[in-house]
């Protein structure tokens, strides 16, 4: 095998210390950029700030702020959280460490709505992808909720500068940092695969309209994806002032008068990251019934770091043209009720979205959707307007230029079956990551399922690491394009079916044309 080089390992800032676990080495809160405390809350990420010797790079960084109650629960509350959260993570095969070729590698994005979610969650630490000794393994925290996906640009000023897109640019920096230091790890900076899940997904979809990312991944795996969920300037703007109201009432402010952009910046500065976490649940309980169909925590088209809807961009080829795989589950819908309630699921929110529309074009919905607004096909109806089918424009559109690879995950454990989730939003995550033994997953098979519902997701995993190695899935999986539209079901057993659910996609292609 060779000489095994030491555990430190010289990155941007000085020398890390990693540890051996389980035929694996793992170095964690390893510095991306500068922490974004102080003057640098709501500023594009700054360079790495030094340090003196080797820095124990054992832990895991700070997670970044976010609730513990609301629409989407983060991580436990006795996990660390703060502010200074911008650290990477990097887990490879011993053997990565040895004198042998460079490893491809894969760059994980974690989702939770941008509003929750760690690096440190089982998806962030890919243990068993790394265990096949086929890639190098990377995950990182980023800004959410208010500190990083809220516009506040329209309160800048030459004092006080405010930045937008703050999330985006801190994966941005963090993409940087891998391509200047992966080598060290054993791995390939030209085969750079980035992957993500939900807004996770959403993220590797806009860094793919990106300017700024270009070059930095050489492929792309987006998992139910809402990739239409990036938003106007001017819709922003009326997030941002619905928020720093929010704030300036909790302050004790009552005055009806028009807000100073200097009393904003001084609230938005000044506020605990407690404080704008709490004001960012309100502002989010808010939106899906004022806007339907819509998350006010998301990417922003601000003209120059986003110059265009990624939508608009990939229609024009003007997205990063590398290969893409792109899919979503059979009824992503479903789990969107109770406290997750906000998708276009409601008779207010559904005729809103069909609002959007010409009446003429609500014809082909009502045959495609029988019982709307009602029934049993509403949550479908809002799964698919999120996810399926903008995944299936932006396929359609990506596939003009490079490489698309279409899926669908249909295993479903008889529980989620009988409960009429189905294969739902993120199920397929403890599949593809083997959490066999997580409580939830016994749960989800104890009636039944377990190894039909591993075998996919090591299928999809073998799939993964194909991907990642080669830039196409394995043969059998062919490419996705028009007219064919040959899409992958991953189901008890494998099929590929041509353009699945026609008429819905014609259905929607009529009433929401996208970008």
């Amino acid at each position: 095998m060779g000489n095994t080089r030491s555990l430190d390992v010289r990155v941007t800032g000085g020398l890390v210390r990693g540890v051996r676990e389980d035929g694996t080495i793992a170095w964690r809160g390893i510095p991306y950029a500068a922490p974004p405390i102080g003057r640098l809350r709501f500023r594009a990420p700054r360079r790495v700030v030094p340090w003196p010797g080797s820095r124990d790079a054992t832990m895991f960084g700070l997670v970044a702020p976010q609730a513990h109650k609301g629409q989407f629960t983060g991580v436990s509350p006795d996990v660390p959280s703060g502010e200074d959260c911008l650290t990477v993570n990097v887990i490879a095969p011993e053997s990565a460490l040895a004198d042998a070729p460079a490893m491809p590698v894969i760059v994980f994005i974690h989702g939770g709505g941008y509003s929750t979610g760690s690096s440190r969650d089982f998806s962030g630490q890919g243990r068993n992808f790394v265990r096949t000794g086929k890639v190098v393994y990377v995950s990182f925290n980023y800004r959410l909720g208010a500190l990083g996906y809220l516009d506040f640009s329209r309160y800048s000023t030459p004092r006080r500068p405010i930045d937008s897109n703050l999330g985006l640019r801190d994966q941005v920096a963090a993409l940087l940092w891998v391509r200047r230091n992966i080598s060290a790890f054993g791995g390939d900076p030209e085969r750079v695969t980035v992957f993500g899940e939900s807004a996770g997904a959403n993220s590797v979809t806009t860094l793919m309209a990106t300017p700024a990312a270009r070059g930095l991944f050489s492929r792309a795996i987006a998992q139910s994806a809402p990739p239409n969920a990036v938003y106007s300037r001017s819709m922003a703007a009326v997030w941002a002032e619905q928020f720093v109201e929010i704030l300036r009432r909790r302050s004790g402010d009552a005055r009806r008068s028009p807000l100073p952009v200097t009393r904003a910046v001084s609230l938005l500065t000044g506020a605990e990251a407690s404080e704008l976490v709490d004001a960012a649940l309100v502002l989010q309980a808010r939106t899906p019934e004022e806007t339907p169909g819509v998350f006010c925590l998301a990417p922003v088209v601000d003209g120059r770091f986003v110059p265009r809807h990624p939508m608009a961009t990939f229609r024009s080829g003007l997205a990063h043209r590398v290969p893409l795989i792109i899919g979503t589950n059979d009824r992503e819908g479903t789990i969107f009720r109770g406290r997750l309630d906000i998708l276009p699921r409601s008779a207010p929110r559904i005729e809103a979205v069909l609002a959007q529309g010409a009446p003429d074009d609500r014809g082909p919905i009502a045959l495609a959707y029988p019982g709307l607004p009602g029934g049993a096909h509403a949550a479908d109806f809002g799964g698919d307007y999120a996810f399926w089918y903008p995944s299936v424009a932006l396929a359609e559109r990506h596939s003009r230029f490079a490489p698309v690879y279409f899926y669908r995950f249909d295993v479903a454990p008889r529980l989620l079956r009988w409960a009429g989730l189905d294969a739902t939003h993120g199920v397929e995550m403890f599949a593809l990551f083997e959490q066999a033994d997580a409580p939830i997953t016994r749960t989800m098979t104890s009636l039944g399922g377990r190894k039909v519902f591993s075998r996919a997701g090591e299928r999809m995993r073998d799939a993964w690491l194909h991907f990642a190695a080669t830039g196409a899935p394995p043969l059998g999986w062919p490419r996705y394009s028009e007219p064919d539209r040959l899409t992958l079901i991953i189901d008890d057993r494998d099929r590929v079916e041509s353009d699945p659910r026609a008429d819905r996609r014609l259905a929607w292609s009529a009433l929401l044309p996208l970008g």
